[in-house]
């Protein structure tokens, strides 16, 4: 029991997400882990929760989507594959909100700072893969994907043959099939459209890449009625 509400009640672990937050659509959803790349592996077990943040490849399939990675054969993470299941959180762009962004303030001085940002959880089953074909072909594709655009792009082929085949007897891939994924939102698209257009405007202001990104995604909501 927390704050009076019964958790346990719940059929399955989720996010809260009031206020129209949530992003439901799974190629919005897979986009934007795409573009992300970066998240928490996170396996609860029988002593505890395992914990390991890595790098992502988002993959579709047959109308499913599966996320993969490699982490180091050390890392007891790969063996709790096949054990219930797992969630991997990306984290997107996050800002301060400052209530002195608020025309409303003025008026009524009723506002206070709050904190925006942007998450994907998609929950699932860890596999762990232990074949050297497809930790290549796995290494190559992530290298590519992140290289790509820079004027002189590095590849796993650059790199001796003797050498890469022993760095991938040390890690252990990892696929997790995605049984559902959530997203939230939360960058002020419930406040007025006065209040919504001066946290873009003071987020613009005051510039950073992430204050930015909040921004932007702030304006792409549609306005609310009334």
């Amino acid at each position: 029991m927390i704050g009076g509400i019964d958790i346990s009640k719940r059929a399955r672990p989720a996010m809260y997400r009031p206020n129209n937050t949530a992003i439901d659509d799974p190629a919005f959803l897979r986009s934007a882990m795409t573009e992300l790349s970066f998240g928490a592996l996170v396996t609860p077990h029988t002593e505890g929760i395992e914990i390991t943040h890595v790098p992502w490849l988002v993959r579709e399939e047959a109308g499913k989507t599966y996320l993969e990675s490699h982490i180091a054969r050390a890392n007891p993470h790969w063996q709790l594959a096949g054990r219930g299941r797992s969630v991997v959180i990306f984290q997107g762009p996050q800002a301060y909100i400052s209530p002195s962004h608020y025309p409303s303030k003025q008026v009524h001085g009723k506002a206070v700072p709050t904190w925006a940002y942007i998450t994907v959880h998609a929950h699932g089953s860890l596999m762990a893969i232990d074949d050297g074909n497809w930790l290549h072909a796995h290494l190559a594709a992530l290298t590519n994907r992140h290289e790509a655009g820079r004027a002189d792009p590095w590849a796993v082929s650059d790199a001796p043959v003797a050498y890469i085949a022993a760095l991938k007897r040390g890690i252990v891939g990892l696929r997790v099939e995605v049984a559902r994924m959530e997203g939230k939102w939360k960058v002020n698209q419930d406040k007025s459209e006065q209040d919504r257009a001066g946290t873009y405007h003071g987020l613009m202001a005051e510039g950073g890449e992430q204050g930015i990104d909040i921004a932007q995604a702030l304006a792409s909501f549609p306005k609310s009625e009334g």
